[in-house]
């Protein structure tokens, strides 16, 4: 079958694949050229790339391997199961072979694991001329031929620069002429969201990677970045409801996936949340004796639960984006415990007046002095958690959403219980 290349785009097989039954899919996907099948194979994921793998003969499998490019290669080799993996590196050809398992040697979630190790690079010492030339054999090879790298005769990297500036110079002139030593790059066992940093700092579409010598050993593209900021941001939402971060799309994700990762965390909360259970039931003689608390018991839960997680996901986010670094922790918690003062006092009075029309003078000055004092409490709670969870190397994510107002709910009723005790201590008695 002769397919119209520049009719092939890849997303849009993805999508069409995804649709197909099993059987349908690996006869599409085996109809398709080599190059254009492992471009859509490295879309794939979860079930769909499984299912696929497991329908293909080693000779397809071997020629699939040898077409991904080697920052694809290894993010599959290391999503799959060992047995799976094992047998796909019994496929690589020699020289695969050993490229993956560098690759693979970096910490997981590393720059390493992220890069490829096909790039362009030039002497210094070179003319512009020889570099061009250089360029033109080997780009065809190469992840990019944005940026070229120069390196010295240890692979040392003293300067990289884009092509237009090779394409602009005198071909006479020596590639050192036109270096500015400007180079940024990123260790090779840097976590791979100081990729995306540094990408979004720099503005660059591709970065070099060096190991702890120095020596280049590969680049990272801005196309894996974008992937990285994707799954980092999915990472966090997931786990600010209180749930494992998916590693597949939702469709391509098992309902046996799905129930595992989100199971966990509720059988904990309903654990935490017996302690408010505990309360109410501590304080049972106080509501018998005003039953308008009852009433306010909703108001103080969600108010205090819905602020912490204001300042928790506000908090989060500027941990992650780098925009607060641990080290101002303290700064941080300064500046909103004014700001919880200012909350708690506007909230508050609102309460008081509520709570007067409720019941009565001592009713409204007990959510007064909850109101202040909670929205307090759980305005801190939600800024310093973030950090505690940094520092115990945990992502700050986790302190978000439930969490926050499971632990809201039972400090905002003991507060609640308390006042009331004390300012309607002859009441009850």
């Amino acid at each position: 079958m002769q397919w119209p290349h520049e009719e092939l785009v890849a997303p849009e097989l993805v999508d069409a694949l995804r649709e197909l039954e099993p059987l349908d899919r690996t006869l599409l996907f085996r109809a398709l050229p080599q190059a254009i099948a492992a471009e859509v194979f490295s879309y794939l994921e979860g079930e769909t790339r499984d299912d696929l793998l497991r329908r293909l003969t080693d000779a397809e499998t071997r020629h699939l391997l040898a077409e991904l490019n080697p920052d694809d290669r290894t993010s599959m080799l290391h999503e799959l199961p060992g047995q799976v993996t094992q047998r796909l590196l019994n496929l690589l050809e020699p020289e695969d072979l050993a490229e993956a398992r560098t690759l693979l040697g970096y910490p997981e979630d590393s720059v390493g694991r992220l890069m490829t190790p096909d790039y362009l690079a030039v002497k210094p010492d070179w003319s512009v001329a020889q570099a061009l030339d250089h360029i033109r054999k080997r780009a065809q090879a190469s992840e990019t031929a944005d940026v070229i790298y120069v390196v010295d005769a240890r692979w040392h990297l003293p300067d990289d620069m884009p092509l237009r500036r090779l394409v602009m110079a005198d071909p006479s002139q020596r590639v050192e002429d036109i270096m500015d030593h400007t180079v940024v790059r990123l260790d090779a066992r840097d976590d791979r969201e100081e990729a995306v940093r540094t990408v979004q700092r720099y503005d660059r579409v591709a970065l070099p990677v060096v190991d702890s010598g120095g020596v280049l050993v590969g680049i990272v593209t801005i196309d894996d970045v974008f992937d990285v900021a994707q799954e980092e941001a999915t990472e966090d939402f997931h786990r600010s409801g209180a749930m494992l971060p998916l590693r597949a799309s939702y469709w391509e994700t098992t309902k046996r996936v799905l129930y595992r990762a989100r199971i966990g965390w509720l059988a904990a909360l309903v654990l935490v949340n017996l302690v408010s259970s505990g309360v109410i039931a501590a304080y049972e003689e106080v509501l018998e004796a005003v039953v308008a608390l009852a009433f306010f018991i909703p108001l103080i839960i969600d108010t205090g639960g819905n602020a912490g997680s204001q300042s928790a996901t506000m908090m989060i986010r500027a941990i992650s984006t780098g925009d607060v670094k641990p080290s101002q922790w303290f700064r941080a918690f300064t500046r909103e415990l004014v700001v919880g003062i200012a909350i708690g006092v506007t909230l508050g009075v609102l309460g008081m007046f509520l709570g007067f029309f409720r019941g009565g003078f001592e009713v409204g000055i007990v959510v007064l002095l909850t109101m202040v004092t909670m929205l307090v409490l759980t305005n801190l709670v939600g800024v310093v958690l973030p950090f505690v969870l940094t520092r115990l190397k945990l992502d700050p994510a986790f302190a978000s959403g439930p969490l926050i107002t499971s632990i809201a709910d039972a400090v905002g009723l003991i507060i609640y219980f308390s006042f009331a005790v004390w300012v309607l201590g002859p009441v009850i008695g």
